[in-house]
């Protein structure tokens, strides 16, 4: 590793030096944060020394402005001027560690021991992601519609700025998609995306898992808990289907956790998404007007399926060609009865009613295509059962049930739109 030590004391700084070259890192010394800097622009470190207390400079800033040069690098503090207080606030500012002067080679060694098992993992991290992201079709959004493009030209130039963003449409456009997409293209994209999925939860438990809770705020509380607000801290903090949020807790970005009086004050990008009128709920009091018009800086709606039927092909393979690949199974693609048979389907369900059907086609299917067969025996019934059509009250209600489970991402968040316990819900899915 190419290391950085700041320290004005030149018997620290050759101790500190002498100590890291005997672990075979390179290593770059200097007495101001001024000389950092410079170092900093042309050369790249991943690990720098910082001494809290230098001459004529705050340690802090030098810190504040070292992770504004490279927010990847691990810095560690060191000052004999040790105080819980300044190691949290340290900690706070983004400092990997923090360590008493003078510190011992030993401390050192395994300080950059940690380091680099902490590289290692997060070099990792990001190479999974890199490979969920060229194999997963939703990650994809190009396009051959106008309105589509359009909508995403906004959400990516909206991507480069804080601004809070509310996403419309219906369930299963691919809301959350489009959210994560804009926070991979944004300035916070080194940082966590975390979503709070609004339906899913009770008003208490999603209280305690918006914003955490301090041990014995309630029963079963046994630990303090950071929250997802906090989580998020310096990322993007996705609610989704947040027209389902208790009006009792809406709140904006500075907050309590429970059982706690202190006031925090939340470091996170918004981006909130919903399938309901938002503008309905605030004249009806089912929504607060001045939240509404907090997260509705920047709004845009994503198109149903069936607006958008140009991309209904290319989306089906980018699915045909993922599922295949996860099956171990080849395609060739769809046959033409298959493309009439899914163009001329409404998709009430979206794309992540495509994405379910083609994933099942895949699993049952044979040959080298999709053939109609494949896909009518399902949209086909699905078409049958329809207000008015010859069908029994059990049947419609069973294919209702059938369909908001499968747009829904939990049995919890399903019984919460059916207005049934979870329990019942459940039960009544294993007779499905």
């Amino acid at each position: 590793m190419r290391i950085l030590v700041i320290d004005d004391e030149r018997n620290i700084r050759r101790t500190m030096a002498m100590a890291i070259e005997s672990m075979e890192h390179d290593v770059v010394c200097v007495a101001s944060g001024a000389e950092a800097f410079k170092e900093l622009r042309s050369v790249a470190f991943q690990v720098v020394f910082l001494d809290l207390k230098l001459h004529q400079e705050s340690g802090l800033e030098v810190l504040a402005e070292i992770l504004r040069l490279a927010p990847q690098v691990a810095v560690v503090i060191i000052t004999a001027f040790a105080s819980i207080e300044t190691a949290v606030e340290a900690m706070r500012l983004g400092a990997f560690d923090y360590l008493p002067k003078p510190c011992t080679p030993d401390q050192v060694r395994q300080l950059l021991v940690k380091i680099e098992r902490t590289k290692r993992l997060e070099n990792r991290v990001l190479e999974l992601e890199s490979q969920i992201n060229a194999e997963s079709p939703e990650l994809d959004l190009t396009t051959s519609s106008p309105f589509m493009q359009t909508v995403i030209d906004m959400a990516f130039k909206a991507a480069n700025s804080d601004a809070t963003v509310l996403i419309l449409g219906e369930s299963g456009t691919g809301k959350s998609v489009m959210a994560r997409a804009m926070h991979s293209r944004s300035p916070r994209r080194g940082a966590a995306f975390v979503t709070v999925s609004c339906p899913s939860l009770s008003r208490e438990l999603l209280e305690s898992e918006l914003f955490g809770h301090v041990k014995g705020a309630f029963t079963g509380a046994l630990a303090d808990t950071a929250g997802k607000v906090a989580a998020a801290d310096g990322g993007t903090l996705l609610l989704d289907e947040i027209g389902d949020l208790p009006i009792e807790i809406q709140s904006e970005r500075e907050y309590e956790r429970v059982g706690e009086a202190k006031p925090r004050r939340a470091n996170v990008r918004v981006i909130s998404a919903t399938n309901r009128d938002l503008a309905q709920a605030v004249r009806e009091g089912r929504f607060r007007e001045d939240l509404y018009y907090r997260l509705n800086v920047i709004s845009f709606r994503l198109p149903p399926l069936r607006e958008r039927l140009q991309d209904l092909e290319p989306i089906a393979r980018r699915h045909l060609d993922f599922f295949a690949h996860r099956a171990g199974k080849r395609f060739h693609g769809f046959s033409v009865a298959a493309l009439e048979t899914m163009r001329s389907y409404s998709w009430p369900g979206n794309l992540r009613e495509l994405r379910n059907l083609i994933e099942r086609a895949v699993i049952l299917g044979g040959g080298d295509e999709v053939g109609a067969d494949d896909l009518a025996e399902i949209i086909q019934v699905r078409l049958e059962f329809r207000v008015g059509g010859r069908v029994t009250l059990e049947e419609i209600e069973n294919e209702h049930i059938r369909k908001v489970i499968a747009n829904s991402r939990t049995i919890d968040e399903a019984a919460t739109v059916l207005g049934i316990d979870p329990a019942t819900l459940y039960r009544r899915k294993k007779k499905l």
